[in-house]
């Protein structure tokens, strides 16, 4: 059970697609143990984890012969679905949060509210339709899921970039440190829920 004090979540997730466990501590130190068949995707969850310092442990078995989408879009579900877990009341979180994240010839900008109400604004455009054998396409449906089953509004913005793989790991760099900090513990509201409404259920 997730608490203020002791942000630790998990979720597992079975359809006849794929199956899927997720375990999460918001207060970890980035540490991780991911699988889930994708190289690449694994990648980008490791620079997620370790970015945001979110421990988490991801173990994941998909449809992979016919193709890496709904393990893809399943494992953001779950771990957004662990995060809003985790996340209980939202009580004393910053909630706000942006970053221009650069590496090497590209920049890409998250902002982040964890408001309890997901919407996703996607500025990012890949140059070819695959980085190895992953689908670009792929990037935007992972942060899709993530940010709708977290209860998070996320702005991912690209500014330029030629490389496609650093592109889609600034991607999730960003999001990491921005979701970092957006999810401390702000020392001037301690236990309140940073709304005038009173709520960050949505």
């Amino acid at each position: 059970m997730a608490s203020s004090s002791n942000r630790i979540a998990s979720v597992e997730r079975t359809t006849k697609e794929t199956s899927i466990a997720v375990s999460v501590d918001l207060d970890g130190t980035g540490a991780f143990d991911i699988s889930t068949g994708v190289g690449f995707f694994d990648h980008m969850l490791e620079q997620l984890s370790r970015h945001s310092l979110i421990d988490m442990t991801i173990k994941a078995k998909g449809d992979l012969h016919i193709d890496d989408h709904h393990t893809v879009e399943d494992t953001g579900i779950a771990i957004g679905q662990a995060i809003s877990k985790a996340l209980g009341e939202r009580r004393g979180i910053m909630r706000y949060a942006s970053i221009d994240l650069a590496m090497d010839e590209t920049l890409t900008r998250a902002a982040l509210d964890v408001s309890g109400r997901p919407f996703l604004v996607w500025q990012v455009e890949f140059g070819a339709p695959k980085i190895g054998a992953f689908d670009t396409e792929l990037v935007r449906e992972f942060f899709q899921a993530l940010a709708q089953n977290a209860g998070i509004t996320l702005h991912v913005t690209n500014h330029y970039g030629a490389n496609n793989h650093h592109i889609a790991e600034t991607c999730f760099k960003a999001v990491a440190r921005a979701l970092r900090t957006a999810i401390e513990a702000d020392p001037r509201q301690k236990d309140a829920i940073p709304s005038t409404k009173g709520t960050l259920k949505g």
